[in-house]
Formats: structure tokens, sequence, C-alpha cells
């Protein structure tokens, strides 16, 4: 029998309170997952008024990741003894000023710096956003408060990316970057405003911040948890990189049709998400992980076999198999608020949110050792990535169930209830 986590009230509701913070985190993992996915689109304008080869633009794409996957090692020691909207902000401020240096870049280096800067900052954000739903929010309302939150992604592909992309054929590469910049300065005053402190992990007693750092590390439940994120998104971004090519090369997509796939299925996520996190509340976390698992694993394995296909058959696969990766991702990393200690929260989430920027970087290479190209750019073997990430999923759910159990063991189901 599998434990799960269920919710004793399913029609409890939000405060005004939480749904400002729920949409405050919301808000602002948008405008961090905006800046990511932004720079990728405005790669032809950059490499041609820079004088950039494709390698150069590439090693600003990946300074992001590797940068705040580091920042998130180094913050870990510190994340519990500060109050977290102050935390938050000083993160938020410095993602801020990297994304406007990015804006007033003028070269390779200065861009590759500005990148830097804003993934040393921005790397941190998710962490401390998750620490704070597990500070502000019970255990049985976490699965709906990150299904929320994790609508972000969503509506940074169907609105966000085709405006930036818009706001630069109007005014040039710049003013993506200055539009993020003046909604994550509203969005600060929002949070500097209204946010009250969050402290009651301070409470407990300090340690020094190496030692902290170390017994996070060394806390064994606290492993088996970072393995099964690090899988997770293995899980989740192996496919990812060679699916633009894929869908050109192989399937027949026309790149003029590709925004509507895009498009389509960021307005389904939108849907998707809130239902899943709902979901997870009234038949728990592991039957919706689990469900999630079996459907993303199927189109996966439909996905990376198709031929020639129609645009709306591309489409509907598409979207089925998104709302199967992304029925893992809420319940997962709800359960995953619940691992740590109180003490060991911001610490956690830091080295949790590092591992999860750093395998997916590790998925990409991963891809790019299986996935050849063949004639006329066709890719070969991309059929045997597939059976490799969905390998990587089901690997994921059988750490997933050893998480749970611990978890279930510190937050027993109300009269012993299991699902």
């Amino acid at each position: 029998m599998v434990l799960t986590i269920s919710m004793t009230d399913p029609n409890k509701i939000f405060s005004r309170y939480q749904i400002f913070i729920v949409a405050m985190l919301a808000f602002i993992q948008f405008t961090v997952i905006l800046d990511f996915m932004v720079i990728a689109p405005l790669g032809p304008l950059l490499m041609e008024i820079m004088e950039i080869t494709p390698a150069q633009f590439g090693v600003v794409v990946s300074a992001y990741a590797f940068s705040a996957g580091a920042s998130g090692l180094l913050a870990a020691g510190f994340a519990d003894r500060f109050d977290r909207k102050r935390f938050l902000l000083f993160f938020y401020a410095g993602f801020i000023l990297g994304t406007f240096l990015c804006g007033v870049a003028t070269d390779h280096a200065f861009l590759l710096a500005a990148r830097i800067i804003t993934g040393l900052f921005g790397g941190v954000i998710a962490s401390v956003s998750l620490a704070i739903v597990a500070d502000l929010f019970p255990l049985a309302m976490r699965s709906r408060v990150m299904g929320y939150i994790q609508m972000a992604f969503a509506v940074s592909q169907v609105a966000g990316i085709p405006f930036g992309i818009h706001l630069a054929n109007l005014y040039g590469w710049h003013a993506p970057f200055f539009f993020i910049v003046a909604l994550g300065v509203a969005a600060g005053l929002a949070i500097m405003r209204w946010m009250h402190p969050v402290t009651s992990h301070m409470e407990a007693e300090r340690r020094n911040v190496v030692e902290h750092f170390r017994a996070t590390i060394a806390h064994r439940q606290y492993q088996r948890a970072f393995a099964t994120t690090a899988l997770l998104s293995l899980g989740g971004f192996m496919m990812m990189p060679f699916s633009t090519a894929f869908l050109v090369h192989n399937v027949g997509i026309s790149m003029h049709d590709l925004p509507v796939i895009f498009v389509a299925t960021g307005a389904a996520t939108l849907v998707v998400l809130p239902v899943v996190g709902r979901l997870s509340e009234r038949i728990g976390t592991m039957p919706t992980f689990f469900a999630g698992t079996a459907v993303a694993v199927a189109m996966l394995l439909v996905y990376t076999n198709l031929g020639v296909t129609p645009l709306w058959t591309v489409i509907a696969v598409n979207i089925a198999l998104f709302a199967g990766i992304l029925s893992r991702a809420v319940p997962a990393m709800a359960t995953m608020t619940a691992v740590p200690e109180l003490s060991d929260r911001g610490a956690f989430m830091s080295i949790n949110s590092s591992l999860q920027q750093m395998a997916g970087g590790a998925a990409s290479v991963f891809a790019g050792l299986v996935v050849t190209e063949g004639a006329g750019g066709m890719l070969e073997r991309y059929d045997v990535l597939g059976v490799y990430c969905a390998g990587t999923m089901l690997l994921c759910g059988w750490f997933m169930v050893r998480v749970n159990a611990y978890v279930r063991s510190k937050h027993p189901a109300p009269g012993g209830a299991s699902h």
C-alpha cells in the first residue's frame, strides 16, 4: 500500500493575505522564467548586432543556468538565518539589477557578465519562494498553491514570450529586458509594502553557516529527496533541447506553425495546473503523481516516435505530454516542501533548487550525446532518448515512494488514513 498526503478539508479557501502571497510568488516566478526564456528568441538579433558566434551565444544562455545552480548552493548555509521576506527582496533586487544590465549590454563580454549576475540572484528566488510556501501554508493546501505558482511557466509561454518578441521587433532587443525590470520593480514594491515578515524558522538555534550546510547535505532523508528532485528534472528536461528541431525536421512542422504549438500547450497548461493541484488534495499526491507518470511515459514514447504528422495531432500529443509532466511536478514539489525540518527549510530548498538547475543542464548534455543529426537535418536516435527519459521517470517514481513514506511518518493523515 502506498502512503500519501490527503487534505482534511477539500473546501478550505485561502484568506485574502494568502491569495496575495500566492499571486506575488507566482508573479515573481513569471518574471524570472520570462527573463530566462526570452533570451533564446532574441538570439538572431543579438548575434547580428553584437557580432557574436552561435557558440558564444550558447555560453550566454548556459551561463545563467550554471550561475543559478552555484548560487543556490552558496546561499544554502545562510537561507535560514534571515527573515524570508528580506531574503527574497535582496535576491529579487539583484535579479532586477542583472536584468537591467542585460538591457544596457553593448557587447558579448558585458552581456555574459550580466547573465551571470542575473543567474546568481535569480537562482535563489525559487527556493526562497518554496520555503515561504512551506512556512505560510499547511501541508494539505500546498499542492493547490504549487499548481497556481507553476502557472507562471504557462503564462510566460502563452503571453510573455510572444509579447517580449513583439517589443523587440518594435523597439529593439533591449525592450524585453526593460519590460521585465518594470514588472519586477512593481512586484518588489508590493512585497515590500504588504508582505509580512516570515521569521518562524529563526526561533530555532542558529548554527554555523558551514556546519548548517554540511548537516543539510549529510542528512540521509534529505539526500533521498535531492536524488528524487534530480531525477524529476532529468525526466522532464531530457527531450526538451531537441524538441523544436525534431518537430521541424522529423515531424514536418513549419517554423511558422511552431508558435501555434507553444501557445496552445501553454494555454492548456493554464487549465491543467489548478486542476492538478486540487486533484492532489482530493485523491492524494501519490495517486496524482503516478497517474501523471503513466500519462507522461505513454505520451513521451508516442511523441519521440512521431513521423510526419498533422499539426493538430501534434498539438494534442504535446498537450497530453505536458499535462502528464506537470501532474508529476506539482505533487512532487508539494511533497518536497514537507521533507525538511523548519530550521533546515531554507537550506534544503536552496540545495534542492540548485540540483534542479544542474540536473536540467546535465539532461541537455546527455541528450546531445544520444541524439545525432542525419540527412537533411533529421534527428536520429530521438526515440532512444525517449526510452532513456521514460526510464528516468519510472526510477523517479521509486524514489518518490520512499520520500513520501518519510513525509507521512512526519505528518500522519488524520485517523491514520492513507491512499
